[in-house]
């Protein structure tokens, strides 16, 4: 389980250009992960544009923002562009950053149950350790979350 004050689990993912990004390459700045359930989703997208239309105010913070989800990198791509999304998205296909997290998790739906992510965020601070664990987020209320955790 992912608790506040220990150290964030590391990890190398291919981001949406392709190039591999780690945690550790990060240090020194804090850092925003957040794990959603799938690109271009009513949710999923409420929450992006949530940290778009804040951008400045994340810019001003120092924050790397990170987004993951089990999408690919062209799916990102395509995400990215048609939203204009500031930030770099990172592709967890086979969900192995989500299950380090504790996010991916059994969910159900219409009576069918599956795996899939938990929407949470992860405030890491400059040094690489837990600032912040936020589980089941609300998309509409996102942004300001995070903000105020970064403050």
């Amino acid at each position: 389980m992912i608790e506040e004050g220990r150290p964030a689990p590391t990890f190398t993912l291919p981001d949406d250009s392709g190039h591999a990004v780690s945690l550790e390459s990060l240090r020194g700045k804090p850092i925003v992960l957040y794990f959603y359930p799938k690109d271009d989703t009513p949710g999923c997208t409420a929450q992006a544009r949530g940290i778009r239309d804040a951008w400045g105010e994340f810019a001003r913070s120092g924050a790397v923002v990170l987004g993951v989800s089990p999408d690919s990198p062209e799916m990102h791509v395509k995400f990215k562009e048609k939203y204009g999304l500031p930030f770099t998205l990172l592709a967890d296909e086979d969900h192995a950053v989500a299950e380090m997290y504790g996010v991916w998790v059994e969910k159900s739906m219409y009576g069918k149950t599956y795996m899939g992510i938990e929407r949470s965020t992860f405030v890491i601070d400059a040094d690489g350790k837990i600032a912040k664990v936020m589980r089941k987020v609300k998309p509409a209320d996102h942004a300001d979350d995070v903000l105020a955790a970064l403050a």
